[in-house]
């Protein structure tokens, strides 16, 4: 009897035409090479835009003129040879992923994270596995971005444990971490960080107009929520079927059992010092002068221990980890931390090659001005056209869209857009916070499947991880379905909020 043939879906065909390209790294290599044909021919162009934008080093909204940069020029090239290492050493996931790796790898190394799992999987009813997951990783925006490092990864080894296929939980992971980034439950430093942009942007048409950090939150809590549903459904409906049964090997030991006696008393010894830290860290927080407040006190969002966030977790899941390891009998001696630090550090050889050339990369297109002169042009496009309302910010997203691909900082090109997006908005009743709004959607939701996003790299480590011949197409496959999803769902919610004319944060609506 003739075997039935399979069906290809569309996904099926995106990731074999993704994983035909070379190998990621070659990829960024290649592009680099093309970048720097390309910065030559604009370059000799005299190719140029005139705007008037936020300068990120000062703060200050000034009339500005970015021409496009030769990388093969006499600047161009002592660029390249000159700022090689400052741009890998400088790559923001680099050093986030080596400190967090340290602490975490301790953790893993223990058999803390596993043992816990044990007792998490088999107290989350199987149905609501993929929905906790995905909420949490809404969530990790308050850790900065620590959620890559942590959250992603343990979402693979939850969906193990249950004999579910591991690239659906760092699918699922990263679909929330990422695809949810401009969504929160509590005002983290993101919303200081966009309120301050879009103040500056504001205060071209009114300079008495503020921002507050607050400015979306009520939206934010909705949309934590949706997305948390949407997240799930699409992981349950359409990636996880698509992936099929996992067959693949791993490290990880997937079986459900009791927790032994020795791990028991690991936990034990993990839940105390982890109740002493917390304690810790609160008595430093909670007081008006407290230590991790810096120096005179301030606000928590904008306190060292915001910024230190990520160093503070991996001394928080070393010195647990180092603590179950002592209870359970997996450290003996000191040379065993030492040990599962270097494993942790080993396991990222891959990442980091792939951080340097990726690093090189975003650098050069920095360099060159491209991406500024493409998302001035395609802002001043969107003007032309006259529209307005729900049409003229759908199309504003799409600008958004479009630019994520080719900037993969948040803060980068909202101090671009902004300062042309936001007075015209405006000036036709919209709130700076909701044209925020508009932004932090188009931004986030694109962000899974776009390689030039920072963390793109990682996550394709992480895939790889399961498989082998996971690639570029893989990733971007796999997510896409939660790109679409994300997109129309959210901005569904942002149209019923437009058209009630609900307030997004306390007392700032829709309109001025």
């Amino acid at each position: 009897m003739a075997k039935k043939k399979e069906r290809v879906t569309m996904l099926d065909r995106l990731e074999r035409l993704g994983n035909k390209l070379p190998h990621p790294v070659m990829i960024f290599m290649i592009l680099s090479g093309f970048l720097i044909v390309i910065s030559a021919i604009f370059a000799a162009m005299g190719t140029a835009v005139d705007f008037t934008g936020i300068n990120m080093a000062t703060g200050e909204i000034e009339d500005m003129t970015i021409a496009a940069r030769s990388l093969v020029s006499v600047e161009g090239v002592e660029f390249m040879l000159t700022s090689a290492v400052r741009n890998f050493t400088n790559f923001a996931p680099f050093g986030v992923v080596m400190v967090a790796m340290l602490g975490v790898g301790i953790a893993d190394g223990t058999g803390l994270l596993t043992t816990s799992l044990k007792g998490v999987v088999t107290k989350t009813p199987r149905t609501l596995l993929t929905a906790v997951i995905i909420f949490v990783g809404i969530l990790s925006c308050l850790a900065s971005d620590a959620g890559y490092v942590i959250v992603i990864p343990l979402a693979a080894i939850m969906f193990m444990s249950v004999g579910r296929h591991p690239i659906a939980g760092l699918a699922a992971g990263f679909a929330g971490v990422s695809g949810g980034f401009g969504a929160s439950l509590l005002l983290s430093p993101i919303d200081s960080m966009m309120a301050g942009l879009t103040t500056e942007a504001a205060q071209i048409l009114d300079p008495n107009y503020v921002v507050g950090i607050e400015g979306n939150w009520f939206f934010g809590i909705a949309s934590v929520f949706l997305l948390t549903i949407v997240g799930t459904i699409v992981t349950e409906k359409i990636v996880e079927p698509r992936l099929g049964t996992y067959e693949g090997e791993v490290e990880e030991n997937t079986e459900l059992t009791t927790v032994s006696k020795e791990e028991k008393r690991g936990l034990r010894f993990a839940g105390i010092t982890a109740l002493v830290l917390i304690a810790l860290i609160l008595v430093g927080l909670l007081p008006e002068n407290g230590v991790l407040r810096g120096y005179g006190g301030g606000d928590i969002l904008g306190s060292p221990f915001m910024t230190a966030l990520v160093v503070i977790l991996a001394l928080f899941f070393g010195l647990v980890g180092l603590a179950y390891g002592i209870g359970s009998g997996t450290i003996k001696k000191d040379k065993d931390v030492v040990v599962l630090m270097e494993k942790a550090m080993v396991s990222m050889a891959g990442f980091i090659v792939l951080a340097f050339f990726a690093s090189q990369f975003i650098a050069y297109f920095g360099f060159t001005n491209l991406g500024t002169i493409v998302a001035v042009n395609g802002a001043d496009m969107l003007v032309r056209w006259n529209l307005t309302g729900i049409p003229l910010i759908l199309m504003f997203m799409v600008i958004v869209v479009i630019v994520n691909f080719l900037i993969g900082s948040m803060s980068a090109k909202w101090a671009i857009l902004g300062p042309v997006f936001v007075p015209m908005l405006m000036t036709m009743g919209f709130t700076p916070e909701f044209v925020q709004v508009a932004y932090r959607i188009a931004d986030s939701t694109t962000n899974i499947i776009s390689p030039l996003m920072a963390w793109f790299a990682l996550v394709v480590v992480f895939f790889q991880k399961y498989d082998k011949n996971a690639g570029v197409g893989t990733l971007i496959s796999t997510m896409m379905p939660y790109t679409v999803a994300f997109t129309i769902f959210w901005t569904l919610l942002m149209i019923v909020w437009y058209f009630f004319g609900w307030n997004i944060g306390p007392g700032i609506g829709v309109y001025l």
